[in-house]
């Protein structure tokens, strides 16, 4: 049996941003990452557009006050050019309307930028398949599913498992059961930084946002094998 040779390919890390201060901070931590490397870096809305025609990152990570628009069309933008790639905010902006508006738009991440000391750290957690966000973020996405009505009747498991395909769904089987990133890459004889496309497309197809949601509705509607 051949033995799966570990990816040392770095994590490509591409950044929208128009303050040059954060820009110059954020460039440098990455460099000194040892496992993350700069892709790109744009300073506005235009900028970042033509950044998506270029070759894909494996981590967004975009401002939402860029001077010519919102980073959420970029989010949106973002979706359809680099569908594997993990998307994160990194903002000013702590309200409600930002917060629900970017999850929606495809943001898999949400970090105030006066709580991004190891931006790095929770760029390697959303690209193992994660979902960083500031604590505050946390709460206020938990109180806006408290005050939700409730949910209309979830589809049958059946129909839901066709969403899946089969690797898709042996790698939710082996997410339920506690197995790491990396573990499921030796697991199923694939490169470690395909397991985080893998995961990225389990969250989309089942629209959740987290491993914990992830799980519950794999065990809520029985389609995968225990």
């Amino acid at each position: 049996m051949s033995t799966l040779i570990p990816d040392t390919t770095p994590c490509r890390v591409a950044l929208v941003e128009d303050d040059v201060v954060f820009q110059r901070a954020f460039t440098d931590a990455v460099a000194a990452s040892g496992d993350c490397v700069m892709a790109g870096v744009a300073s506005s809305l235009a900028a970042g557009m033509v950044l998506l025609q270029g070759p894909a990152a494996d981590v967004l990570v975009v401002d939402l006050g860029l001077p010519d628009g919102s980073g959420i069309d970029l989010i949106h933008a973002a979706q359809n050019a680099w569908p594997a790639c993990g998307v994160m905010v990194s903002t000013m902006f702590g309200d409600e309307a930002h917060v629900m508006r970017s999850l929606e738009a495809g943001a898999t991440g949400y970090l105030l930028k006066d709580n991004s000391a190891s931006l790095t750290q929770e760029i390697r957690s959303l690209h193992a398949g994660g979902s960083p966000i500031s604590p505050m973020i946390a709460r206020q996405v938990l109180m806006r599913f408290r005050q939700a009505p409730p949910a209309p009747p979830a589809i049958g498991a059946q129909e839901e498992s066709a969403l899946l395909s089969a690797r898709e769904r042996e790698v939710l089987s082996l997410i339920t059961k506690g197995f790491t990133a990396n573990e499921i890459a030796d697991l199923i004889q694939v490169s470690r930084h395909t397991v985080p496309t893998y995961v990225r497309r389990i969250y989309r197809k089942l629209k959740v946002n987290s491993k914990a949601e992830a799980i519950y509705e794999a065990h809520q509607h029985g389609f995968i094998s225990p």
